[in-house]
C-alpha cells in the first residue's frame, strides 16, 4: 500500500495503485483494435478514505525524453496522440467510504488508424475548496491534488512493424568509479513499442575468448530513442579487446550491434 500526502503523478506499472486513500487499477491499458474497430476496457476505482469523495477522470498526452521520462502535454498536441479516440463514462464519479466503481474506457479507432498511439488518463480527487483554501492557493500558487495516472497504448493487431537500431557506443567512466561505464543509443525506427535487451560482449583480440555480460532491459516507443548505460568490471587483463553492445528486441528480428576497440594497459 502506498499512501501519499502530497499530489504527485504516479507512473509505476503495477496491477493497481493506491494514492491518498483511493485505488485505481489497471494503471496500464493496452488496446489492439484494428482500424475501424471499437474496444472497451474497465477502470476500477475504490475510495478507501473515511469520507465521500468525488473523482475526475481527465485525458492528457505525454512525450518522452532520451531517458524514458514522461512529460505531460495537453490532449491532442502529440503526433502520437489517441486522446481523441478515448471516451470515458462516467468522467466524474462520487463514492462513499469503501465504495467502488467501474468506469468504461471506450476506444474508437478511425479507419486510417494504422499506427501505434498513446495517451494518459488522470484519475484525481475533485477538491472542493473553502474560501480560505482558495485564498491560500492563490497566495502560494500551488494546488495540492492527489492523482493517479493510467498509461494508455493502442497498436493494431495487424501492425507488425518492429524495427530498432543501436549506435554510438562510448565510454563514460568517471575518475574513481569501481566499474567501467559505457552508454549506447537505442532508436525505435518502427511503429510498435519495443521491449529490448541490451548487453555487452567483450572479445580478447589475441585469444578470441569472448565474455558476455548481463543484459539491461529497456522500453522504447516509436519515434523515440533511449540512452542505455552499461558496465564492465574495472579491472581487465591487459590486452586489446573488441567491445560490442548487442540489441535484442525479439519479434523474429535480427540482433543489432555496435562496436568499439579497447586497449587495456
Amino acid at each position: 500500500m502506498l499512501r501519499l500526502k502530497f499530489a504527485i503523478s504516479i507512473l509505476l506499472l503495477t496491477s493497481g495503485i493506491l494514492a491518498q486513500d483511493f485505488e485505481v487499477s489497471p494503471v496500464l491499458m493496452s488496446y489492439n483494435a484494428n482500424p475501424g474497430e471499437i474496444q472497451s476496457k474497465k477502470i476500477n476505482l475504490i475510495n478507501h478514505s473515511g469520507k465521500p469523495q468525488k473523482y475526475n477522470l481527465k485525458i492528457s498526452d505525454y512525450v518522452l525524453d532520451n531517458n524514458g521520462n514522461k512529460k505531460s502535454v495537453p490532449a491532442g498536441t502529440s503526433k502520437r496522440s489517441c486522446a481523441d479516440w478515448i471516451t470515458i463514462n462516467p468522467s466524474l464519479v462520487e463514492l462513499n467510504p469503501n465504495q467502488s466503481a467501474t468506469i468504461d474506457a471506450l476506444l474508437t479507432v478511425p479507419k486510417d488508424g494504422f499506427s501505434t498511439k498513446w495517451c494518459m488518463i488522470y484519475v484525481e480527487v475533485a477538491k472542493e475548496q473553502s474560501s480560505f483554501e482558495a485564498d491560500k492557493t492563490l497566495a502560494t500558487g500551488v494546488q495540492i491534488v492527489p492523482r493517479i495516472v493510467i498509461l494508455v497504448k493502442q497498436s493494431p493487431k495487424s501492425n507488425n512493424n518492429y524495427k530498432a537500431t543501436i549506435s554510438g557506443l562510448k565510454e563514460i567512466t568517471k575518475p574513481g568509479e569501481n566499474q567501467r561505464s559505457f552508454e549506447v543509443l537505442v532508436t525505435n525506427v518502427g511503429d510498435n513499442v519495443i521491449d529490448a535487451k541490451v548487453n555487452l560482449a567483450l572479445a580478447d583480440m589475441q585469444t578470441a575468448r569472448e565474455e558476455k555480460f548481463n543484459p539491461v532491459k529497456v522500453t522504447v516507443y516509436p519515434d523515440a530513442s533511449r540512452v542505455v548505460k552499461l558496465q564492465l568490471p574495472a579491472k581487465l587483463t591487459k590486452g586489446n579487446y573488441a567491445l560490442a553492445a548487442i540489441l535484442d528486441y525479439g519479434h523474429r528480428q535480427p540482433l543489432g550491434g555496435t562496436q568499439i576497440m579497447l586497449d587495456v594497459k
